[in-house]
């Protein structure tokens, strides 16, 4: 490993995803920042990415997103849009360290400016879930904006992937059930929509704590429901399904 790749508190964690070198698949954190969680990894198997495609991370924080899809998928290359300098030049590092720079840019700007109109087949993101006023803003301002509609909002992620997405082009979004209806609204508002959705339940016997929600630019209604996914199973241990996201 190239120490210099990696700075004063930062960590390096090995995702045991492999990688066509040999080396399995490894990002680099900073306890200080936002780091990644369950709903990133769920996200990234949940989206349908096409052999060549090229894919569209917004908001993509430490990388981790993006750097799964190249790992996991046949994508031909991946674009990530951070906004935050210092996070964008960690997810950079952590390309580097893989050896992914011919198929993962990360780039330091607001999505909301980005200027590439029907580029990309596929769109993923996994936004900030709390809108202004939403309960207590976290001091840190890093957590407050990966948590909190600080820099950008729902609306503006929707409205941006329809404008970057190829007509027939897939947005995945992961967020909180209570937003479902502002979620297909705001998609078919922009042209985009809902064609399949996942409901995530912690446990059996528990509401859902997240849903998976997929939409199409320009396609046609037809809405499809896809059979719950559960985190925990009865011994409060990882489900035989999210064990094979992570270890696959």
């Amino acid at each position: 490993m190239k120490n210099y790749l990696i700075c004063k508190n930062e960590r390096v964690d090995d995702l045991q995803v492999p990688l066509k070198n040999g080396k399995t698949l490894c990002i680099i954190q900073n306890p200080d920042y936002f780091c990644f969680g369950i709903d990133a990894v769920l996200i990234a198997n949940f989206a349908r990415v096409p052999k060549n495609a090229l894919v569209a991370d917004l908001g993509c924080g430490c990388g981790v997103i993006g750097l799964l899809i190249a790992a996991k998928t046949e994508a031909a290359h991946v674009t990530g849009l951070e906004i935050q300098s210092d996070i964008a030049d960690m997810a950079r590092r952590s390309v580097r360290l893989n050896g992914l720079d011919e198929k993962v840019a990360i780039e330091n700007i607001d999505f909301n400016y980005y200027n590439k109109a029907s580029a990309f087949d596929v769109v993923i993101c996994n936004p900030p879930y709390k809108e202004i006023g939403g309960g207590l803003r976290n001091p840190n301002l890093h957590l407050a904006i990966a948590r909190h509609e600080v820099c950008c909002t729902l609306c503006d992620v929707i409205k941006t992937s329809s404008r970057i997405l190829k007509p027939g082009g897939k947005l995945n979004l992961i967020h909180r059930p209570e937003r479902l209806a502002d979620i297909i609204c705001k998609m078919r508002e922009n042209g985009i929509e809902p064609k399949r959705i996942r409901l995530v339940h912690p446990h059996y016997n528990k509401k859902p704590m997240s849903v998976l929600i997929e939409g199409a630019k320009g396609g046609r209604p037809k809405l499809l429901f896809e059979p719950p996914l559960y985190v925990y199973d009865n011994n409060n241990q990882y489900t035989d399904e999210i064990i094979r996201m992570y270890s696959s």
